[in-house]
């Protein structure tokens, strides 16, 4: 007997019965995959503090401005980072500095928890007034030690002119 006709053979025996009930536990099995996925993607997912920029009156940089602006803004995430509770932003708002920093969000935050944490990022999304996103920035730092403040600056590439809107998170690791 050929191999499939072995396997053909076997199926008429068990019966529709048997081949729909391991096409519905294979089923679950990948539904359940994908679920807890959505579960373990949504618990790290960074949750954002939205504030609205108005009254800056700005010029954009110069090319030499937006140079050493460009040098100095941080663009890329650490993906190892989550939401932590001994994070604490204490408070934040959009500055307008002379020179190349520009556009800036500014603030202090606080690791309140009772470890020290390797690494701390605050990650800010800036908007404009039809609410599309023109990026997202970072400023990071390690080793902020339990009770230790950080007073950290966003610096943002996009004219003040263009600003309408701007979101904040903080996320971190412990050591």
């Amino acid at each position: 007997m050929t191999e499939q006709r072995h396997h053909a053979d076997r199926e008429s025996r068990a019966g529709p019965l048997s081949s729909s009930r391991r096409r519905v536990v294979a089923g679950l099995g990948a539904g359940l995959a994908v679920g807890l996925a959505g579960c373990s993607d949504s618990a790290r997912s960074p949750s954002y503090e939205e504030r609205t920029v108005e009254g800056v009156n700005g010029t954009a940089r110069n090319a030499s401005e937006m140079s050493a602006a460009e040098a100095v803004a941080q663009q890329q995430v650490d993906q190892n980072l989550s939401m932590l509770d001994a994070i604490t932003v204490e408070d934040h708002e959009f500055v307008l500095e002379d020179g190349y920093l520009g556009s800036t969000v500014q603030g202090t935050l606080s690791n309140t928890g009772d470890d020290r944490l390797e690494s701390v990022e605050v990650r800010v999304r800036v908007y404009d007034g039809s609410d599309r996103q023109l990026g997202r920035y970072v400023a990071s730092t390690g080793d902020l030690s339990s009770g230790s403040s950080w007073s950290f600056t966003v610096v943002l590439l996009e004219s003040p002119a263009d600003i309408a809107a701007y979101d904040l998170a903080a996320l971190g690791m412990t050591a």
